[in-house]
C-alpha cells in the first residue's frame, strides 16, 4: 500500500489511466477484426471504409502513446493495401 499522498494520487491515476486505455485497445481489436471481416465478404467501399476507421484509431491512440509510434505505424501499412485498392 502507499504511504505518502503523492503515491496514493499516483496509484489512482495509473487506475484511471488503465481503464482508460484498455477501453482504447479493445476498440483497436474490435475495429481490426471489422477490417478482416470486410477483406473476406466486404465490397471495396465497405473495406476502405473499415480501413480508414482502423487507420484514424491507431493514429488517436499512438498520438497519446498508448501504443507505439512504430506499431501503429507497421499496422497501417499492412491495411493501407485496402485504402489505395485500384
Amino acid at each position: 500500500m502507499a504511504n505518502t499522498k503523492t503515491a496514493i494520487k499516483n496509484m489512482r491515476k495509473t487506475a484511471r489511466r488503465t481503464v482508460e486505455n484498455r477501453a482504447i485497445k479493445s476498440r483497436l481489436k474490435t475495429l481490426r477484426r471489422t477490417l478482416t471481416a470486410a477483406e473476406t465478404a466486404g465490397s471495396a467501399d465497405e473495406k476502405k471504409a473499415a480501413a480508414i476507421n482502423y487507420v484514424s484509431a491507431l493514429d488517436r491512440a499512438a498520438k497519446t502513446q498508448v501504443i507505439h509510434h512504430n506499431v501503429a505505424q507497421r499496422q497501417k501499412a499492412r491495411c493501407s493495401k485496402f485504402i489505395f485498392a485500384a
